[in-house]
């Protein structure tokens, strides 16, 4: 066995084991996530004197928030696919698009945040918005997470180029950026559509 083959496959070892790593990251939140998940269903009667869901809950808003976050999983794609393909300028462009979309997102789940709380549907109202509060904040912080992430990789593919280490990185991103458009499914089938129906 050459040196050259011995270390390739030390390497492959080290980024295997990076992965592993990030899944049961990824299981630790998923964990998280259904707890607060549980607890929304749960508290989701409890209203107090506060409002319900049905009274400050807007399925448009959250409609064009759900549409941003799935374009933006289709632009991590593309980037994928791009990287993938070698291209890595358009690769760096469909990173910075899904920034945007991100962008776009937290901004608009702000914008139901504030409104809600200015006509007094404040996390402190009652359970059920406690609840609401802490599962859709959770998840937003998450995606503002995520976006700094996407900016760092960004800068590693400019400064180091697509290394087999930042390629490992961009994998294990991607796999956060869809897990967390999973759990926004999952949030506006939980969350908001049956508070509407």
């Amino acid at each position: 066995m050459t040196l050259n083959t011995q270390s390739a496959k030390e390497q492959s070892k080290h980024f295997q084991s990076r992965d592993f790593g990030f899944w049961l990251y990824l299981m630790s939140d998923a964990i998280l996530f259904s707890l607060l998940f549980a607890t929304y269903v749960v508290m989701s009667k409890n209203v107090a004197t506060g409002p319900s869901g049905h009274d400050v809950f807007d399925l448009t808003h959250t409609f064009g928030e759900t549409l941003l976050l799935l374009f933006s999983s289709l632009t991590f794609g593309l980037a994928s696919l791009s990287l993938a393909a070698g291209r890595m300028t358009m690769a760096i462009g469909w990173l910075f698009t899904t920034i945007l979309l991100g962008i776009g997102f937290v901004a608009m789940e702000i914008t139901e945040f504030q409104g809600m709380i200015a006509i007094g549907a404040g996390p402190d109202k009652s359970g059920f918005l406690s609840a609401f509060f802490a599962l859709v904040g959770t998840h937003g912080l998450h995606v503002s997470l995520g976006m700094i992430g996407i900016l760092v990789i960004i800068g590693q593919l400019i400064v180091k180029g697509p290394t087999e280490a930042v390629r490992s990185r961009f994998f294990r991103l991607g796999l956060f950026w869809h897990f967390l458009d999973i759990v926004w499914i999952g949030i506006f089938s939980v969350v908001y559509l049956p508070a509407m129906l």
